[in-house]
């Protein structure tokens, strides 16, 4: 019998050793500033946000996800599936504010991936569950503000800037992929100072006037990236004077502006019909100079920075603001570059 322990005790150390090495784990801290300890190798997450699922397309860690939120398509797009083929059928056991527990369960998830305002209970739903949680903002927020989907910013630009950076770096980590994280930031800051660079000797009281129209007269103001988005481009967005975040406004607010440029985000093009058809908008300068432009997929206006949107959604804008400025700038190629280096397609128009 003593024969038999001794001939097993190294087998049984050789064991405990694997088992001690494969449950290897690491502290990491989130975009709530919640340190979290999460499995050194993840190969089973939950994604219930849609930015931080976009990212993870990007960083080429797709495979590691088992499970999204049920909005995705609506907050992608309908084409996205095409980036991310993987999702077309992909179990859905919660959304941004919700999980349903026994579907998350079933899916047995290493980590799951939260918005940064999730609600308390939800998080905390989920952890009792011994499943980590990581919460994602894109955003570098003073501590009171961090939870909030309108927060108050002291800095736009550094929060935005140093949030997004630090929102990419996170998911790397946890996905384990840091050199595709690095890749993509900066990627994505060298080709915004092209923007920056061409666009430095125009005056402030000389940028373009423009309006961002969304559904039902909605649109943003200060206090969202979208604005940030316009100034990179050298535009000046007319709502931010007046409103703060996403709000509601009057077709007299806009006449009053009169703007000489308005974008209409792509997942909206039905906005751009009904802003050529209406004859309240007609004494509109952007719309008397057919200056309505339905912006492109990769430009991504949703009052939050992806790596696209400043990378070559922000270079689209400048070139339709200030043509003879970008006139060597071939838009298709850009966006194929890009497209080609993270997204691993060529980029078709979608």
């Amino acid at each position: 019998m003593k024969r038999h322990i001794k001939q097993l005790t190294p087998l049984l150390l050789i064991l405990l050793l694997l088992i001690s090495f494969t449950s290897k784990a690491k502290l990491i801290t989130d975009q709530l500033n919640r340190t979290v300890e999460v499995p050194d190798k993840i190969d089973r997450a939950v994604v219930l946000q849609h930015q931080t699922l976009n990212l993870i397309v990007q960083l080429n860690r797709q495979d590691t996800v088992v499970g999204v939120l049920s909005s995705w398509q609506k907050l992608l797009g309908k084409d996205f599936v095409k980036l991310a083929p993987n999702l077309a059928n992909m179990p859905m056991p919660g959304d941004l504010t919700s999980v349903n527990i026994e579907s998350l369960l079933a899916l047995k998830p290493q980590v799951v991936f939260v918005a940064n305002y999730a609600p308390k209970e939800v998080i905390e739903q989920i952890e009792k569950l011994n499943i980590p949680v990581i919460a994602i903002s894109l955003r570098k927020d003073i501590s009171s503000e961090a939870d909030k989907i309108n927060p108050t910013m002291i800095d736009e630009e550094t929060t935005y800037n140093e949030g997004l950076k630090e929102g990419i770096l996170l998911i790397g980590n946890v996905l384990n992929a840091e050199k595709e994280a690095k890749d993509l930031i900066d990627y994505t800051f060298k080709n915004r100072q092209l923007v920056t660079d061409r666009l430095k000797n125009i005056p402030q009281e000389k940028r373009v006037q423009v309006y961002m129209a969304n559904p039902d007269l909605t649109t943003y103001g200060s206090g969202k990236y979208t604005g940030l988005m316009m100034e990179h481009a050298g535009a000046s967005n007319v709502a931010a004077k007046t409103i703060q975040g996403y709000k509601q406004v009057t077709i007299e607010d806009v006449m009053q502006w009169n703007p000489q440029v308005i974008f209409v985000q792509n997942r909206y093009p039905q906005v751009v019909d009904t802003i050529l058809a209406d004859s309240l908008w007609q004494n509109i300068d952007a719309v008397k100079n057919k200056r309505v432009y339905l912006m492109p997929e990769y430009a991504k206006a949703w009052g939050y920075p992806m790596p696209e949107a400043l990378a070559i959604g922000e270079l689209w804008m400048a070139k339709k603001l200030y043509p003879d400025l970008f006139k060597d700038i071939d838009m298709q190629q850009q966006a194929d570059k890009y497209y080609l280096e993270f997204y691993r397609t060529h980029y078709q128009g979608m």
